[in-house]
């Protein structure tokens, strides 16, 4: 505006130039391009920055700004690293039951908490959205949902007709000194059941599982069973976060490594018991 009126100065006609027509409500119309002009367009508009071409082309107004520089990678790196970190964080929020089923959460308040924007923490509950772990409450937030017994008996169902036929299978073809490869993940699994935190013993069950199942060379097969394992370790409705003791996740640790014991003996038959037995507790 200011560039418009010393203009307008300088002319002594006020009435005239692009600022004066603007305050008189009309538009400039545009001048005819010459036939030197016609011969240069391409050239013109492929040198002008992708996001000016864009903004033309949607008729928003520039303004006549400078174009800004396109983002770096680097920054989109940065921002799904944000996110990623959010999204890991609600999912430990969600089995350690700090969000509780049925509950409302907005995600300007849960961005607060975290220190960030809302943007990252909004795209990582649209996610867990995706995911089954919560619902959208138009003009409020998201709501956990509410899970019952049978949902997780049926998951847990879900989770045995996928992944033991493969545990039997990899059980007669991969090699002994493969199993023993995963004996760190099956101990792992044992410390994380005694330091009693339900979040880091869900972290290393899905670990442990995630790779025998890899033995298979399925990435599918990986992907969908970690799914369903995840959603098994969300807490029920009206359960006390915690309610899981730490000897009832010792003890299912320690399915763990006598499975390992059995897969590298080749004993099919413990193996076959002690995998069915593990689904029929699997929580």
């Amino acid at each position: 505006m200011k560039q418009g009126t010393q203009g307008s100065a300088g002319t002594g006609n006020a009435g005239t130039g692009p600022a004066g027509e603007a305050a008189q409500g009309r538009f400039r119309v545009p001048a005819q391009p010459t036939a030197q002009d016609m011969d240069r367009p391409r050239d013109a508009e492929r040198d002008r920055p992708r996001g000016a071409q864009g903004a033309s082309a949607r008729g928003e107004h520039t303004h006549g700004e400078p174009a800004l520089p396109l983002p770096r990678p680097r920054a989109t790196v940065q921002r799904s690293s944000v996110r990623g970190q959010i999204l890991a964080a609600l999912r430990t929020a969600l089995v350690t039951g700090d969000l509780r089923p049925g509950e409302v959460y907005s995600a300007p308040v849960l961005a607060e908490r975290f220190g960030v924007s809302a943007t990252p923490v909004r795209e990582a509950m649209q996610q867990l959205t995706l995911e089954g772990a919560v619902e959208v409450v138009p003009n409020r937030g998201f709501r956990v949902v509410e899970r019952g017994a049978r949902e997780l008996a049926e998951l847990a169902e879900v989770r045995a007709l996928i992944e033991v036929p493969v545990m039997l299978r990899l059980a007669r073809t991969v090699p002994a000194a493969r199993w023993a490869e995963l004996r760190p993940l099956a101990e792992a699994t044992v410390r994380a059941a005694s330091s009693g935190c339900r979040a880091t013993y869900a972290e290393s069950d899905r670990a442990f599982h995630g790779a025998v199942l890899g033995l298979a060379g399925n990435e599918q097969l990986v992907r969908i069973a970690g799914d369903l394992h995840r959603r098994a370790q969300w807490p029920l409705v009206g359960s006390t976060p915690g309610t899981r003791g730490c000897a009832e996740l010792i003890a299912d640790a320690h399915e763990h490594t006598a499975l390992l014991d059995a897969l590298i003996a080749g004993d099919l038959e413990v193996v076959r018991s002690l995998v069915r037995e593990h689904f029929d507790g699997a929580s």
